[in-house]
């Protein structure tokens, strides 16, 4: 950028460093294998855990790196200048496993958050249904309690980590007569009888990101793993969301960074009518237009991640940024692929890639709509 970045101290640098070693080694010569398979091996899965780039907010205590949001963020702006997509890294580690440190007991955190911390125990949530989406209110998985055990059925659908997850944090209504007031989290085991993995979706982008529907189909789980209060499971995921929303902008800003860069090297090279494209005034006035646009973008971002790093990022806050950063990545996106004419819908070029993956951030952590009424509601 035109700018130096102060909201990161030497410790977070350092990670970097780490990060991008990791991603060159391990993730770059996979990807081909991952989108083919429809999701990450979990070697990968292991050698991040060993590298420390898993659960880095998690306190040491529990197997975790200590580190702060910092680390996290990171995390996700290298996969996405990379170009990287199907580690579920971010959602496994900023979304899911807070969630087990904030809300589980001394025991609960001791027998779940080391596995996650090593890789060994891969974590998804499971919010979304059929006939639910943004709209959390509306779920109808049960939880009825019968004795020392909840009893869990119903369908979860756009589980991110489906395929490879060994523990799901399931939002489910344990007293569904009290609406949103009735919603609990219960942790499930993927070994429990009558939990079930449906089919891997088939999606217009991010291939190698395992996601799938999920069946629970009457779960037993011991009250023990009932994730807080009972009945109190819709404040949780409220208090969480913002920090979900807030990661795929971040996401977004280095996005359009990456393609921003890539696409000016092209231009320059691309020779049309005896001259670079990049020539050409329209090019340039494109460009340039998309380069205020990124630097607004990264100047909202830094400004919120440093906020957040000292807990004050409110969910208006990052209902915003998730918003601003997702449209404008969109936007953005199809422009720069226009100058490559037919080479920008070749999957063999960045740009597409970065296309068809992105169009899902205005969708998920709550859609774009979703994200106005929530700033609305502070107006």
């Amino acid at each position: 950028m035109t700018f130096p970045r102060t909201v990161f101290r030497d410790d977070h640098e350092m990670f970097r460093s780490t990060v991008r070693r990791f991603i060159e080694r391990e993730c770059k010569p996979r990807q081909s294998q991952w989108d083919r398979d429809g999701k990450v091996d979990r070697e990968t899965w292991l050698k991040a855990g060993r590298e420390g780039l898993l659960c880095t907010s998690i306190d040491p205590e529990w197997g975790g790196a200590g580190g702060d949001f910092g680390h996290c963020a990171v995390l996700q702006e290298e996969l996405a200048y990379a170009g990287i997509s199907g580690p579920g890294f971010n959602l496994h580690s900023d979304i899911i496993a807070p969630y087990l440190q904030r809300l589980g007991t001394d025991e609960q955190k001791r027998r779940w958050l080391p596995g996650c911390a090593s890789g060994a125990t891969i974590l998804a949530i499971a919010m979304s249904e059929p006939g639910a989406g943004s709209d959390l209110k509306a779920i109808r998985t049960t939880a009825r309690r019968d004795g020392d055990e909840y009893v869990i059925n119903g369908a979860k659908t756009f589980i991110s980590n489906g395929l490879n997850c060994d523990l799901v944090v399931v939002v489910a209504k344990t007293e569904p007569e009290l609406g949103a007031k009735g919603v609990s989290l219960l942790v499930v085991e993927a070994e429990r009888a009558g939990f079930r993995r449906g089919r891997k979706l088939d999606k217009m982008g991010q291939q190698a990101a395992d996601t799938a529907e999920l069946f629970f189909d009457d779960v037993r789980v011991p009250v023990a793993n009932l994730l807080g209060e009972e009945n109190q499971g819709f404040g949780y995921l409220m208090q969480e969301l913002a920090q979900e929303r807030f990661t795929i902008a971040i996401a977004a800003a280095a996005k359009l960074e990456a393609m921003l860069d890539e696409t000016i090297r092209y231009t320059k090279e691309r020779i049309v009518f005896g001259k670079p494209l990049f020539d050409m005034q329209n090019t340039r006035f494109r460009l340039a237009e998309i380069k205020t646009r990124a630097t607004a973008m990264r100047m909202m971002v830094d400004q919120y991640l440093g906020e957040h790093m000292r807990r004050k990022l409110s969910v208006q806050e990052a209902a915003i940024a998730k918003l601003y950063c997702t449209e404008e990545l969109g936007r953005a996106l199809d422009e720069l692929l226009q100058l490559y004419g037919g080479y920008g819908y070749m999957m063999e070029y960045p740009i597409c890639r970065a296309f068809v993956d992105s169009r899902v951030n205005r969708i998920y952590g709550g859609t774009s709509e979703v994200m106005k009424e929530v700033i609305s509601r502070s107006l």
